[in-house]
């Protein structure tokens, strides 16, 4: 439960890393941080994601789907 519980939040991490992306696209100020950092974020975020997820299902803990064949 508590790897599901990581998942989302980092989920929803990388969603509000990409909503502030854009709205820092829309207004095009240079005095406030640029865009670069918040989609950098939701980059790191991602391979985080996946590393996480690949690490729970080599050790157990993650149980993935059986095969449909």
């Amino acid at each position: 439960m508590l790897i599901k519980i990581i998942v989302v939040g980092l989920l929803a991490f990388m969603v509000y890393n990409l909503v502030r992306a854009l709205f820092i696209m829309n207004k095009n100020d240079p005095n406030k941080a640029s865009m670069s950092k918040f989609i950098g974020r939701r980059v790191m975020t991602s391979v985080v994601l996946v590393l996480l997820l690949l690490l729970g299902i080599l050790t157990g803990v993650i149980t993935p789907n059986p095969s449909p064949y």
